[in-house]
């Protein structure tokens, strides 16, 4: 069904126009332009790509009836792509119960109760982006605590890494979720110190819940994707890789990019249940260019945040070494029709177990070609928590660090208790992965992170949180500079989804994808850049983002 599903939506997209057609020719300047490998003072652009970088009287003579874009001081660079993200979820963080940013258990109850009265009913209530790390309590939330807000109507909260959830007990209930019922495997229950479940559910435990959630309308599905395409434009992405997609969303996808209402470019790596068809016939993309399916994404193991990761040794602060949420005997057969069509496979690791695993995967899938897993561009999605001899075999084997520097400023604040001072060495380790030679992408895995390319490149060169703050154990050593922070977002995304010869660079005849933001980052203080915005995004010479 869902193969058919993809089939019916690529034959209703018509050639409508391409991008070429929506774009105008633009004289760009006014401001720092960093091409991405100099500093020019003028774009010109023509047919929707890149015609001059230089001097701005070159600039205006190749571009004679170009309409003049007066950066007024901000700064443009080649255009941001979220090498890593989940789009329609950053469409329904914008839609449902937004729990980000929530300080205490405390504080959880009281916008649960709010939310509540603001929208009474019987049905079931889910949100998401509820973090425990910071919280003064020092502990994960119950189904106490959501009792206390919301009792007589099933609650379900998704923490932020979607790796784990809390259920109140009337949604324990309508699940049959009790002391005695059999933990998933890959999955576990919570249970306090009588025996009870807490109303924590881990990983592949989730579903026990998750499936009395009424699934959104298909309406709110369409709309999902819209404003999730529509909020990126406006944070200067021109592009992301979607992880995880269904056939439904692909088509949402190319049902805008055929009206010309999609904004910006994406690269769509299919859930495991929507992958038959990329498995089949490999790689395609709709015919404006801007919607493509390259591959299948998988898990390996869980999240560091909630003790899912899969670890050599066991946690430093708990029993238990993680899970493994996919079988490896599961993961080798989609890499062995992953190879056999082209299809790109991406897959979630972040403990030290869960990323040997896959790199273990990987080079015995190509065990009778080594050198053509390095073709293949097969990543690996986090690649957090790295033992101190697999940190090579990324650039030995060719296999991409698909990595997200947000992560490290937020689980700097717990992952040395997690991990121990000697393994915490090989956590988010972007610089040594850089020197080791290996292709490092950047993204933000929102909407498990805000999914802003200004925190990204700021936690990437500066490797402090949002307020300027720093551990003594947060491996500042670890940071980039600014011209490898700036290839992190935008080169090394190109180089993963196979685009390196079109995108990543504003060079000529390049596509004219490009992000301008408030200050240049390559000069401007850190704290400014935490404060910065984009003001103007352009995407194939179109213009789908402007503040200026």
């Amino acid at each position: 069904m869902r193969i058919e599903l993809l089939r019916l939506a690529i034959a209703a997209v018509t050639l409508a126009a391409a991008p070429a057609a929506w774009a105008q020719d633009l004289l760009i300047h006014g401001g720092p332009i960093n091409t991405g490998e100099a500093s020019v003072e003028a774009l010109a652009v023509k047919d929707g790509k890149v015609a001059f970088a230089g001097p701005l009287a070159q600039a205006r003579r190749a571009a004679p009836a170009a309409r003049d874009i007066d950066l007024k001081g901000a700064a443009a660079f080649p255009g941001f792509v979220d090498a890593h993200a989940h789009l329609s979820g950053i469409g329904f963080r914008e839609m449902t119960l937004n729990l980000e940013g929530t300080e205490s258990v405390e504080g959880l109850v009281a916008r649960l109760k709010a939310w509540n009265t603001a929208n009474p009913g019987t049905g079931a209530v889910s949100g998401r982006g509820w973090i425990e790390t910071h919280w003064p309590e020092k502990r994960f939330p119950s189904r106490q605590d959501l009792d206390r807000a919301i009792p007589d109507r099933p609650v379900v909260l998704g923490r932020a890494d979607g790796h784990a959830i809390v259920a109140n007990t009337a949604m324990l209930a309508l699940a049959g979720v009790t002391r005695d019922t059999a933990v998933p495997a890959g999955g576990q229950i919570l249970k306090d110190a009588a025996g009870e479940p807490t109303g924590m559910l881990i990983d592949n435990a989730m579903a026990l819940v998750r499936g009395k959630v009424p699934p959104p309308t298909a309406t709110a599905r369409a709309e999902a994707v819209k404003r999730g395409v529509d909020l990126y434009a406006s944070r200067g992405w021109t592009g992301l890789h979607d992880m995880g997609a269904s056939s439904e969303e692909v088509g949402h996808q190319q049902a805008l990019a055929a009206k010309g209402q999609l904004p910006i470019r994406i690269d769509n790596y299919m859930s495991p249940q929507d992958a038959d068809l990329v498995l089949a016939s490999g790689p395609s993309q709709d015919p404006t260019g801007l919607v493509r399916v390259r591959g299948v994404k998988l898990y390996m193991d869980g999240a560091l945040g909630s003790r899912g990761a899969a670890l050599l040794a066991p946690y430093a602060d708990a029993e238990g070494t993680g899970l493994i949420l996919t079988p490896r005997e599961t993961i080798d057969t989609f890499l062995k029709r992953g190879r056999a069509s082209g299809a790109q496979i991406a897959v979630h690791a972040i403990g030290d177990r869960g990323n040997r695993l896959v790199l273990d995967a990987f080079q015995q899938a190509f065990a009778d070609d080594p050198t053509a897993l390095r073709k293949a561009r097969w990543r690996v999605e986090h690649a957090q928590v790295l033992s101190p001899e697999d940190l090579p075999r990324f650039s030995e084997l060719g296999v991409i660090a698909s990595m997200q520097a947000s992560h490290a400023i937020g689980d700097l604040y717990f992952a040395p208790a997690r991990l121990g001072p000697e393994r915490l060495k090989g956590a988010y380790a972007w610089e040594s992965l850089v020197k080791s030679g290996a292709v490092v992408a950047g993204g933000s895995d929102a909407p498990v992170e805000k999914g802003d390319p200004l925190v990204e490149f700021y936690a990437a060169a500066y490797r402090h949180d949002l307020k300027g703050f720093a551990g003594p154990d947060w491996g500042l050593d670890e940071a980039l500079t600014r011209q490898q922070a700036l290839a992190l977002l935008t080169r090394g995304p190109a180089y993963a989804s196979a685009r390196e010869s079109e995108l990543g660079l504003l060079k000529v005849g390049a596509p004219a994808d490009i992000s301008v933001f408030s200050v240049d980052l390559m000069t401007a203080p850190f704290p400014e850049i935490a404060k910065a915005r984009a003001v103007m995004t352009v995407v194939g010479g179109r213009i789908v983002h402007d503040t200026r």
